[in-house]
């Protein structure tokens, strides 16, 4: 009986191997999808891993869809199969909105991936931040900058506020902010110079540079607009 046992053990044991040899034989994903989202060209910038936008590849709807996350300056990559893909964009996804593709008359872009792949995404946002010049030192950072409206019509939305973030890091926004400075939308006399400036506070351990952008809140829609970011030496 004992005998029986051990075998039977020993013959799960082998096929639980073999399972997991035939798991660990299959291909990763080897092809590299990559650009940037864009306005006319000029990359959006955003919160870093707040937006993203969803790969749906054909016949496996049920398993869900691939995530793709857009990096601080409007960059992205994924890894992936060759094969068909829808690429969807949320409708709450980032400081823009989405643009008619004229091969699927929607907002979805098909997508046919036989080898690594650079792409741009276009879309309109509803702002675009202009002319932007940081400067400062150890004290105090500036920031002069301007506003261009690109979205007028019906769809058009108000500016909540700008901010001027520093941070100790190349990662900047309100969550590594370690000094900030803000101005309300209905505080904006002219849309054409804006100047916001904040203090350099003390830092421990102490560093010689901070890193700052601007960004941008819209009424009504929860990702902000950022410009570039910026390492100011001092």
């Amino acid at each position: 009986m004992k005998k029986n046992i051990k075998y039977l053990a020993g013959l799960c044991l082998m096929a639980l191997g073999m399972s997991s040899c035939e798991y660990d034989n299959y291909d990763e994903p080897k092809l590299l999808f990559d650009g940037n989202i864009v306005y006319e060209g000029e990359p959006i910038g955003v919160s870093y891993n707040d937006v993203y936008f969803q790969l749906w590849e054909e016949g496996w709807q049920t398993f869900g869809n691939i995530g793709v996350a857009i990096d601080q300056d409007g960059s992205f990559s994924s890894l992936l199969f060759a094969g068909d893909y829808k690429l969807i964009i949320p409708a709450d996804q980032g400081p823009f909105m989405n643009l008619t593709n004229s091969e699927s008359g929607s907002d979805t872009i098909p997508l046919n991936l036989t080898g690594s792949m650079n792409m741009d995404i276009e879309v309109l946002p509803y702002y675009m931040i202009r002319n932007v010049d940081i400067s400062g030192n150890s004290s105090e950072v500036t920031a002069n900058f301007s506003l261009e409206q690109i979205i007028t019509d019906a769809n058009a939305r108000g500016v909540n506020e700008v901010v001027l973030y520093l941070s100790k890091t190349a990662f900047v926004d309100g969550r590594t902010s370690i000094s900030s400075a803000r101005l309300g939308g209905g505080d904006i006399a002219d849309m054409s110079s804006i100047q916001l400036s904040t203090e350099v506070p003390n830092m421990t351990p102490t560093q010689g540079y901070v890193f700052a952008r601007v960004g941008l809140r819209i009424d009504g829609v929860e990702d902000m607009l950022f410009s570039n970011i910026e390492r100011i030496d001092f």
